[in-house]
Parts: structure tokens; sequence; C-alpha cells
């Protein structure tokens, strides 16, 4: 299968794959940091976090369209990923001074402000690349999207071990290397994609790839963007806010693992293995289950959908969706009964962890790579990247969300309200993810029919 893709499928691939380990890296010590080290309450912490993460998804909207009509592709990715990693070194730096307020809290904003400006730079812009390395109606570009994919899991299964691995040492001095192993592998991201950009990132024909913007005439009256809506379009764009709607809610909930799931690990959570000299874990280690589940699982989910394809019996888009957020919620079931125990005052079996980050992944599945294939199916050509564009902002709302409800996170025994629903301990706090997991699975599940007579045949 690899030998059958153009080499620069390979060069996107790696570039990928270090910018999700920076990222990653960086996310899985980022709650931690500010807690152990800068020595914010967890409430003020998640709500940094959240705007961070929101952020990240609300600046591709920007880079996406700058590199569109003025930079094109490569000079984005160059761009925004030598921000990145300056952004990476400037909350190392905070890290090394994070006793002195006013250097280590300002390099510490420094730092999300410039990895926040210039992921919007890289992101929307490499997997854009993927697509022009081969011909239309080339066969192999589901399946070097496939391979892209797992460049992008084996990046986030690599970095929580890695920068947690410096990082997380119980010395709060040490969180620096977790950043600067991020901001290390940032760089070699950028290093390897200008070495090997003008000679594999060509087309099928051997032009250069991503030098220029696309041109759009505006005065031709055969483009298709300047064409009115018809019905059928409008409805397929309505499914698409629809279904964004109920995406808020999975990512708000899944996207806990950087924030509360991981103040759970590290202070209910049981981290010695006796059997490796009281070795701990790292709490950053468990943020590197999923994606390790998505490479272990995402062949089988491909093969189940195909096997259901070819007896006519693979379930639609939102039916997919709706069982993804079910999952989700089976999976907060698991650690509600878990948190139940760490009620107690016990500390619990890090399998309760990884159950729950299993049926996380099973449901991501369902849900995020469903997603993204139903918009570009659905999307007229001419809104293409504006409902991308609100696929992004359903998952900067989710993230906002996200540490707005973490924030909720019961700390030192203070109870905390939610829409009227006290929170007085961790199970009720993850009751929240799972009742709101379920509520939106079965809405989902009841408008499903509808949804898909929208549709039109989009399958």
């Amino acid at each position: 299968m690899f030998k059958q893709h153009p080499k620069g499928l390979y060069i996107l691939f790696f570039t990928e794959m270090w910018e999700r380990f920076s990222y990653y890296g960086m996310r899985a010590i980022l709650s931690l940091y500010m807690v152990n080290a800068l020595l914010y309450d967890m409430a003020h912490a998640s709500t940094i976090y959240g705007y961070y993460t929101g952020l990240v998804y609300l600046t591709p909207l920007l880079g996406g369209y700058i590199a569109d009509r003025y930079w094109g592709n490569r000079r984005s990715i160059v761009f925004g990923g030598l921000v990145m990693a300056i952004g990476q070194f400037a909350l190392a730096i905070s890290g090394q001074f994070y006793t002195t307020p006013a250097i280590g809290h300002s390099f510490f904003f420094l730092g999300l402000f410039l990895l926040v400006f210039g992921n919007g730079f890289f992101k929307p812009n490499i997997s854009t690349m993927v697509g022009s390395l081969y011909p239309e109606g080339d066969r192999r570009r589901d399946s070097a999207f496939t391979i892209f994919y797992m460049g992008i899991n084996l990046g986030a299964f690599l970095s929580p071990l890695v920068c947690g691995g410096f990082g997380e040492t119980g010395n709060p001095a040490d969180f620096k290397y977790g950043f600067l192993a991020a901001g290390i592998g940032m760089l070699l991201g950028v290093l390897f994609f200008m070495w090997g950009r003008n000679k594999y990132l060509v087309t099928p024909e051997g032009e250069g790839i991503g030098l220029q913007p696309a041109v759009i005439n505006k005065d031709d009256v055969n483009d298709e963007r300047n064409k009115p809506l018809t019905k059928i379009e409008k409805e397929r764009i309505a499914v698409v806010f629809i279904i964004a709607f109920f995406v808020i809610f999975f990512w708000a909930a899944y996207e806990q693992a950087g924030i509360s799931l991981t103040f759970f690990a590290d202070k209910q959570t049981d981290r010695i293995i006796p059997w490796l000299g009281n070795y701990e874990i790292p709490a950053s280690f468990f943020q590197s289950i999923n994606a390790l589940a998505i490479i272990v699982f995402a062949p089988l989910f491909a093969l189940i959908w195909t096997k259901l394809g070819n007896k006519d019996r693979e379930p639609s888009s939102p039916l997919k969706m709706s069982i993804g957020l079910l999952l989700l919620s089976l999976g907060y079931l698991v650690i509600v009964i878990g948190a139940g125990k760490a009620d107690t005052g016990l500390k619990v079996s890090p399998l309760w962890l990884t159950g729950m980050y299993v049926l996380h992944t099973w449901g991501e599945l369902c849900l995020s790579p469903i997603g993204l294939s139903m918009v570009s199916k659905l999307a007229p050509k001419k809104f293409a990247s504006l409902l991308m564009g609100v696929w992004f902002l359903a998952n900067a709302a989710a993230n906002w969300l996200a540490g707005t409800l973490s924030s909720l996170y019961p700390e030192g025994g203070k109870a905390t309200y939610f829409l009227g629903f006290a929170i007085n301990n961790l199970s009720s706090f993850f009751t929240i993810f799972m009742i709101m997991g379920a509520v939106a699975a079965l809405i989902l599940f009841l408008l499903y029919r509808m949804l898909v007579k929208l549709m039109h045949g989009v399958k």
C-alpha cells in the first residue's frame, strides 16, 4: 500500500506527525503546568485551557483565507510552523522562570498567543495538499488520507510519553523540558517540510503544489460561485449546521481529556506499578491511550463499515454520529462509577480511565472522520471552505465549553452548580457529561431519518 503513493505524501505525513507531536505534547502537560507550577486553581486553569483550545479552531479561518488569497499553502505552512515553534520555546522560558511571575506568566501567555496564531496558518493548509498529489478520481485518495491520519495519531501517541516524561517529574522546574521537546518537534517538522517541498510536493504532471493562491474570476458568469443555491443544496447545508450543533456536545465532553480527566488522573488515580519498582505513571501518559486506540481500532471500524456497505446495511452518517455520542456517554458511565469509588477517599485503578478512553475512541471513530467526510460531500463547491469553517467554529465552541464545564470540577470540597444541579463530588461532576452525551445521542437518533431525507442521496 505504501509504495503505491507519491513520496510527497510522506513529506506531509512526517510534517503533520511532528506538528501533532508538538501540539499534543504541550497539551498533555499544559493544565498540570498551570496548577503545579504557576499555581492557578483548577477552575482558572480550565478556563484558560478552554479559551486556548477554542481559539486554536478559530484562527484557521484567518490563515486559510490568507493562504487562498495571497500566500499559498507552502508559505503559510512554513510561517505557521515557525511561529508555533517559537511559541513552544516561549513556554519553555516561562517554565524556566515560573517562580518569577513577571517573566513566567508573561512568557506563558505569549507562548499561547503564538501557538494559536501560528496554528491558524498551519492547520488548514497541510491537509488540503494531500488531495492535490493525485489526479481527479484517483482511487488512492482515500487510502492516502488514511495514511495521513495515521501520522496524526502517531504524533499524538508519542508526544504525551516524551513531553510528559521530560516535563512531569514531580519537580515543577522540569515542565520547561516538556515544552522544549514540543518546540524541537515542531521545528523538525518545518525543517523536514522545507527539505522535501520542492522535490516531492508536485502534481502527477510534475507541477509544484501549494505555491500560488487560488484565483477566482468573479466576472465569469459561468463560474459555479455565481450561481444561486438550489433547494437541495440549501437543505444539505442545513444538515451541516444541525450536525455541527450536536458535535459541540461531543467535543465539549471529549476534550475533558486535557483538563478535568487529567486532574482525575493526577489526584484520584493510583498510578503506582509495584512490579516496575513502584514506578509512578505520569498523569499525562493517559492522553496517549486515545491515539493508540485509534491506530488499533481504525482499521477495524473501516472494515466494519465496508462489510456493512457491501450488504447495503451501512448506517447513515447521522446515525453513526448518534452512535458516537452514545459511546461517549457510556465512557462517562464508566468513569462515573470509578469516580464514586474515588469520592470515598480511595485512589482508583488506571483501568477506569483506560476503559473510558477506549470507549471515547470508538465514539470518535463513529463521529469525527464521518463528520468531516459528510461536510465535504454535502457542501456545494462554492461554499466548501466556508462550511468547513462552520465545522471549525463548532469545534471552537466545544473547546470553550469544555473549559467552562471543567471549571466546575469539585476542588477542596467546594460545591458548584450547573443549571441548578449541585456538583459536590466527582461522581456528580462526570454525570453531567454522561447525561449530555446520552441526551444528544437520543435527539440525534430521533432526527436522523429526517436528516437523511434532507441529504438527498448523500451517504
